[in-house]
């Protein structure tokens, strides 16, 4: 039985030649428009790059203005609002408003202002300021909750100065806190001890705690002791006393002095005395007074007890 060879057809070397001729051709065409493709691209021929840079330049052209307006409305603005606030201040000056109020009108007045110069800055730029307020009015719980600290300070300060349980230059105390009140602000109050340091206080917590005001009276008592040791002429020292107190100019005659054995300590006789002094001049003669005391006593030849321990021996 005979068995069909199949063969394949030999394709002769000089057409191999042209096929590949041909190929390489075709591709070498191809790149070239590729490469005419990219110079298009590079020049800004392409209708596509052609599209974007137009609306670039357009969109460019239109926003640059309004930003560069943008930045003057908020430079001027801000200008305006630092002149603003000095008017104010002068006005309220000649109108001899208290200081607390000056201070909490114009921190006030700056954040509002500062706020609408803003809003206008973003309607000049483009940004639509009904939708932004609609945000922030349905946003408005919970930046409510998240601000309820500072809206608490803010109605502290409002009631701080409603009810003025002190005012700026006033000496108080609350709670670890003790200081002159320098400056009442919107939601703080900035107070500074004798130390020269600073210390910033929510006014949520000045209007909401007891607190002592010791400068709000004209004048003021000084409460100092004095002890003599036993065995000492109490009518004698008093007397001694009397002269210190007489001899300090700063301490007033009306209200009376008054001079009184407080209490028989263990080692010593304690005398109290009440003293009535200018609030101004009240730390003046709290430094000076147990000095004096000391002298007069000292120069009196009035024993001056300490704690001491005895032992006997036999």
């Amino acid at each position: 039985m005979l068995q069909a060879i199949e063969s394949t057809p030999v394709v002769p070397k000089e057409l191999a030649t042209a096929d590949s001729i041909r190929a390489t051709l075709h591709d070498s065409l191809t790149n070239i428009r590729n490469l005419s493709d990219v110079k298009e691209v590079i020049t800004g021929q392409n209708p596509i790059v052609k599209d974007a840079m137009t609306s670039i330049i357009d969109l460019t052209a239109k926003f640059v203005p309004k930003l560069i307006t943008a930045i003057l409305v908020l430079w001027i603005g801000f200008k305006l609002i630092k002149m603003l606030k000095k008017a104010l201040t002068k006005l309220m000056e000649k109108q001899k408003l208290e200081m607390s109020l000056k201070s909490f009108l114009t921190s006030f007045l700056d954040v509002v202002l500062k706020i609408l110069v803003i809003i206008m800055v973003m309607d000049i730029v483009g940004i639509k300021v009904t939708s932004f307020i609609a945000i922030v009015g349905a946003a408005g719980l919970a930046i409510g909750m998240a601000l309820q600290g500072t809206l608490q300070n803010f109605a502290g300060g409002v009631i701080i100065l409603l009810l003025k349980p002190f005012r700026v230059g006033d000496y108080i105390e609350c709670k670890t806190y003790k200081g002159f009140v320098r400056d009442i602000r919107i939601f703080h109050t900035i107070m500074q001890p004798f130390n020269g340091r600073t210390i910033i206080v929510p006014n949520s917590e000045l209007a909401t705690t007891s607190l002592i005001n010791h400068t709000r009276e004209p004048q003021i008592r000084l409460d100092v002791e004095a002890s003599v040791a036993y065995g000492t002429d109490l009518a004698f020292a008093k007397q001694v006393l009397e002269q210190v107190v007489n001899d300090d100019p700063m301490i007033l005659k009306d209200p009376i002095p008054k001079i009184a054995v407080k209490e028989l300590n263990n080692s010593s006789v304690d005398f109290a005395l009440w003293l009535w002094v200018k609030t101004e001049d009240y730390w003046t003669v709290w430094m000076r007074i147990r000095e004096s005391i000391y002298n007069a006593l000292y120069a009196n030849h009035i024993e001056i007890p300490f704690p001491q321990v005895r032992v006997h021996t036999k």
